[in-house]
């Protein structure tokens, strides 16, 4: 009874001061909302990063030309085009490493592809029939091109969900001809829906001819810019990563010091990548709203401080007709308990509204945090419980007779 006395106390004298409750209770809900909203994007986020590094393929292992870092999670080539990676070395790198089930080697190009009076440009990809399984990407609709039309440079394409929406406006394509470059190409298959890489690139927007045809036909071109790699187990991917680099060094004719000329990246370096930008954006963003929890906590101190002075007469009396001086300091205590459960539900809610509005709003995805919601919470009573103690402590110590002389 005597805390539920205390609560109702609490709320009447909060109520009295409606505009100065109001403001206290905006610190802690500016920064709870805003820890909740980062980290409930942040980890939305990173749930989508690591879906779109899974939807790359299992196991995969990227060798790419030339040397390639990551920006950001996004591969960046550094300087000029290299020209000695081939279909060769992939055949090589799925037939000698022990460690490798599969290997696609890929040339893509953005060009222009037409059926009838619709134009669209979209990336070109040459490769072979193992880029579906590597890829763990598999037409929806008719089928991808075999080994004998790879071996026939056969001029068949696989269009993806996109290139299929702007050429033939969602129609059925299979069977109907479209041109790259002037050359005509059957439509075979459709893809399935991709969605965007981790670089933020519409898998759907691409067109998959053999590659052989597509060197020969279409890019003029002896070298492929990427073979995608498909390692046994999870736990073989460094050891991998190794007999590539060592049979690549040997069929390249490097020197054992010389500086490689290709790069090999694993899901885990691009993942790894990602977070590290995102896990940043997010901490400095949740750093601003425990900054704004912490202003909060002043604030309430200052309140309450203000609310000591304004109330000694009322302390007086409750003194004179009873009232010990852990009752007092329970009293205050409870005010600003219910102040920072208030500011903190209420900020949590305002949170998940704005996060949910955000994600709405720009396409990001977001997860509900609740155990980070639940941390916020009991942070934000721990915070109001330290900077109310003192004036709590010091409504308890106000001395009685002073107290009922003060106007």
């Amino acid at each position: 009874m005597r805390y539920k006395l205390g609560i109702l106390t609490a709320l009447r004298a909060l109520g009295a001061h409606k505009v100065r409750t109001a403001l206290t209770l905006l610190g802690i809900v500016v920064g709870t909302s805003a820890v909740v909203a980062m980290v409930a994007i942040g980890q939305g986020t990173r749930a989508e990063v690591l879906r779109k590094v899974e939807s790359l393929g299992t196991n995969l292992l990227l060798v790419n030309a030339g040397q390639v870092k990551l920006y950001a999670g996004r591969p960046q080539h550094a300087g000029a085009v290299v020209i000695t990676l081939t279909g060769k070395d992939a055949a090589a790198i799925a037939d000698e490493s022990t460690s490798v089930m599969a290997a696609a080697p890929a040339q893509s190009r953005k060009m222009q592809a037409k059926y009838e009076e619709s134009t669209t440009t979209t990336s070109i990809v040459g490769t072979t029939p193992q880029y579906q399984d590597v890829r763990s990407f598999r037409p929806a609709q008719g089928e991808f091109f075999d080994e004998d039309q790879a071996r026939s440079s056969a001029r068949v394409a696989v269009l993806g969900q996109t290139v299929v929406q702007n050429l033939f406006g969602g129609n059925d394509p299979i069977g109907e001809t479209i041109r790259i470059n002037r050359v005509p190409f059957e439509v075979i298959g459709v893809m399935e829906s991709k969605g965007l890489d981790i670089s933020g690139k519409d898998q759907d927007d691409q067109i998959f001819i053999p590659l052989r045809t597509a060197l020969r036909r279409v890019f003029n071109l002896t070298y492929v810019n990427t073979v995608y790699v498909s390692v046994r187990d999870s736990r073989d991917m460094d050891s991998a990563s190794v007999e590539i680099r060592e049979l690549l060094h040997e069929r390249h004719r490097l020197k054992p010091n010389a500086p490689d000329d290709f790069t090999i990246q694993s899901q885990t370096a691009i993942l790894n990548a990602q977070e590290a930008v995102s896990g940043t954006f997010t901490l400095l963003l949740s750093s601003i709203g425990g900054i704004s929890l912490l202003v909060g906590g002043i604030g309430i101190l200052a309140i309450m401080l203000i609310a000591v002075r304004e109330r000694t007469r009322e302390i007086g009396i409750r003194r004179a007709i009873g009232a010990r001086r852990k009752d007092i300091l329970l009293q205050f205590l409870i005010e600003t308990m219910v102040l920072t459960v208030l500011g903190a539900i209420s900020g949590v809610v305002l949170g998940l509204v704005g996060a949910k509005v955000t994600s709405l709003a720009t396409g990001w995805p977001m997860l509900i945090p609740w155990a980070v919601a639940g941390a916020v919470v009991i942070f934000s009573v721990a915070l109001g419980l330290v900077f109310g103690v003192y004036p709590a402590s010091k409504a308890a110590a106000v001395d009685p007779i002073v107290a009922l002389r003060s106007e």
